[in-house]
């Protein structure tokens, strides 16, 4: 699992020029299985997702995709970790 934290590099008005064209794209990888949660930090200066990935490089595969990325409105950093504990009703998402 990754956890991917997102900080806007540009003002939020340019971000949210794009952010149609970003929520397609999380969209595309809801239905993939392999986004599970995605939000806005607060104050709106980016956002999160939680991945369900292989590889640290599918990672980096799935985030060339973002408008946010192709436009450089954000960075990107990737957390890996292992799920150890959960609400049972993550389990399916999980394994």
């Amino acid at each position: 699992m990754f956890l991917i934290l997102l900080q806007y590099i540009r003002p939020v008005a340019a971000v949210e020029h794009y952010m149609e064209q970003h929520r397609a794209f999380l969209d595309k990888f809801y239905k993939s299985g392999q986004f599970i949660l995605a939000g806005r930090r607060k104050p709106k200066s980016g956002g999160l997702i939680i991945c369900k990935a292989s590889s640290r490089r599918e990672v980096e595969q799935i985030i060339s995709e973002d408008p946010l990325d192709k436009y450089q409105l954000a960075l990107y950093e990737i957390i890996e970790f292992e799920p150890t504990s959960y609400v049972n009703e993550l389990q399916s998402y999980l394994s």
